[in-house]
């Protein structure tokens, strides 16, 4: 089952990435994606290593962003690949029972990661994000109403995960555009109370109020 709430980490150090992701973890999030980007290779590793020990006790997921390197090598839960990361065949050779998610930024793309066999797809980004310093062209509401009902007339199944500068008030709208989850990384960090930000994201994504 895929998580609809998804907590995507960032920073810049490994300080800075561990705190992020054991607030998030403390604050009800258990879906934890793994993101290094600006790291030397053995830093990403050494803190991947942190990560799987702050996910244990909480039995979060933990995807490891691009690199299935890494997640063999901790048994992770999963991967999420970019575009124009390894192919989602060679991940799925290496890593045949976790869980593979493939990024989309169009129509094209999501029938591309349907064909591929994605557990899930990262489509966005929703709007402007600070986290990513590379953006695909912004989506917004509208464009995910469209793409989101050309899924639906295709029979286009896999789950997808809206991504990018999401906010409390976008929930409601994404939801009934036909996403099945949504990722977090800004809205989490710069929460002042992320218990209770999770809590109501949490209960609008379940249907809980």
């Amino acid at each position: 089952m895929i998580a609809k709430s998804h907590y995507i980490s960032d920073g810049d150090t490994e300080q800075i990435q561990l705190y992020n992701i054991q607030s998030a973890l403390d604050a009800g999030l258990n879906c934890i994606q793994f993101r290094f980007k600006n790291a030397e290779h053995r830093q990403r590793c050494h803190t991947a290593e942190k990560v799987k020990e702050l996910c244990e006790p909480y039995h979060a997921t933990l995807i490891i962003n691009d690199h299935i390197d890494i997640a063999l090598a901790l048994d992770a839960h999963g991967v999420h690949l970019g575009l124009s990361d390894t192919a989602i065949a060679v991940a799925r050779k290496h890593l045949p029972d976790k869980i593979i998610g493939g990024t989309a930024n169009t129509l094209e793309h999501v029938i591309q990661r349907n064909r591929e066999g994605c557990d899930y797809i990262g489509l966005g980004p929703y709007r402007f994000t600070a986290t990513k310093r590379e953006l695909d062209p912004l989506l917004g509401i509208a464009n995910y109403k469209i793409l989101l009902s050309e899924c639906a007339r295709m029979n286009l199944t896999t789950p997808i995960i809206a991504i990018g500068g999401i906010q409390l008030n976008d929930i409601d709208e994404l939801l009934q555009c036909g996403v099945h989850g949504m990722a977090f990384s800004t809205l989490i960090n710069n929460s002042n109370d992320k218990k209770r930000t999770v809590l109501t994201l949490n209960n609008i994504l379940h249907g809980n109020i």
